[in-house]
Order: structure tokens, then C-alpha cells, then sequence
């Protein structure tokens, strides 16, 4: 396989990573939200216990999702294969 092909595979697995880590924070970050803003949505989550878990579980999600993007640039950018199988 020429060298041109494995940079490229690189650095386009490392933009994926970055990606899944920035929804990841996003997922996270709205997850708080939900969960702590007193004014915005917690009327309607304070109403429904569903949707309280549901925060939670955006929160949960979001922060797995941003550590598997995040250990994912690492070993995109090291060439670690432990990490991308991770």
C-alpha cells in the first residue's frame, strides 16, 4: 500500500474521531442542561420523571461518546492499533 494512502487514511480517521468527539460534548453538554437549568427545561422535566432520566442518559452517552472520539484521535494520530479497536 503506498505511504500517500496510509496518510491519508490518518488524517481522515482522525477528522472522524474529532467529530465523534465534538457530538460527543455536544450530547454532554446538553445533557447538563437539561438536567440543571431551572429555568429553561426542568418545568417540563421536573413534570415527567421520564424525561429527567432521559438527561441523564444524553449525559452518560454524550460522555462516552467524546472519550471513545477522544481515544480514538490518539491512536489515530500514534498509529496505535489497541486504541482505534477500542
Amino acid at each position: 500500500v503506498p505511504m500517500g494512502v496510509l496518510t491519508c487514511m490518518k488524517y481522515l480517521m482522525f477528522i472522524f474521531n474529532v467529530l465523534v468527539f465534538a457530538g460527543g460534548t455536544c450530547l454532554a453538554a446538553l445533557g447538563v442542561w437539561v438536567a440543571v437549568d431551572p429555568a429553561g427545561f426542568q418545568d417540563i422535566v421536573a413534570a415527567r420523571a421520564v424525561l429527567s432520566t432521559g438527561a441523564w442518559l444524553l449525559l452518560a452517552v454524550g460522555i462516552a461518546l467524546a472519550l471513545l472520539g477522544f481515544l480514538g484521535c490518539c491512536g489515530a494520530l500514534r498509529r496505535s492499533r489497541p486504541l482505534l479497536l477500542l
